[in-house]
């Protein structure tokens, strides 16, 4: 009897018991680095404000900062994770409470927007090893990168039809437009939770499809305290009219009552 040919044996990959390895269950959310600078923790904390007030009617997406990002068993069990500064993901339960993002506890959803914030010990990893995972792994549509220390640092690249980075192509402004978010992503002066302490810099900021700041939460407190105090204003001197009108009313010899 001839032998069987070996290209229709069917030989198991794996023992019949054998089941995929479950998902690592401790997983690190906190390594106990600190950002780099107290303006980059700012600058990472405006970023996301400034989306929750974007998106403030809205439930269906997250918005998280200087927090792991976990893609794959491999990674999680070795330890080599990824931490976006600012990522922001798009239909998804914005309800839910996160220490991390772990994508298989998401429906294998990845972050639809990052931003990292530069430094001089961070730059070669964003701008490389990170780009480059955010680009063919991540698959993240749009990706920005900037230095809170030097205004003309912003860059970003958009996920084009090709599935590789494309640059975007800043306005008149030297704003570059976030797909994803349909907001402008550029830079405004001014300082902010006192930093820097003397004099303004310049933040990274998003602006509205039209140009219009998006404003955080303790600008538009502001801006109603300012708006309050205006109305006080004007009703005061409206008040300040009408005693003049009535002082001179008197002494025209006019009985006010009979008014």
């Amino acid at each position: 009897m001839s032998n069987p040919d070996p290209l229709l044996q069917t030989v198991p990959l794996y023992p019949l018991d054998w089941e995929p390895p479950e998902p690592p269950t401790d997983l690190i959310f906190d390594d106990g680095e600190p950002l780099e600078t107290n303006r980059h923790r700012i600058a990472m904390n405006v970023l996301i404000d400034s989306v929750l007030q974007a998106f403030q009617d809205r439930d269906d997406f997250f918005a998280g900062g200087n927090m792991f990002v976990y893609y794959s068993r491999n990674q999680a069990m070795n330890r080599d994770f990824r931490g976006p500064d600012v990522f922001v993901v798009l239909d998804v339960d914005g309800q839910r409470e996160r220490q991390g993002w772990v994508v298989w506890e998401e429906n294998g959803r990845y972050p639809d927007v990052i931003v990292e914030l530069l430094s001089s010990s961070t730059a070669t990893v964003d701008l490389g090893i990170k780009k480059d995972l955010y680009e063919r792994t991540f698959h993240t549509a749009d990706y920005f990168v900037y230095d809170p220390f030097n205004p003309d640092s912003l860059q970003g690249w958009h996920l084009g039809t090709s599935q590789r980075y494309q640059p975007i192509a800043p306005n008149n402004q030297g704003w570059l437009w976030c797909e994803t978010l349909q907001l402008w992503l550029g830079t405004w002066q001014g300082a902010i939770r006192r930093e820097p302490p003397t004099g303004i810099c310049h933040w990274l900021r998003f602006y509205d499809p039209d140009g219009n700041l998006v404003l955080l939460p303790q600008e538009l407190a502001q801006q109603e305290r300012q708006r309050a105090d205006r109305s006080e204003e004007l009703a005061q001197q409206e008040r300040q009219r009408a005693d003049r009108l009535a002082d001179r009313l008197r002494e025209l010899g006019e009985d006010l009552n009979a008014l």
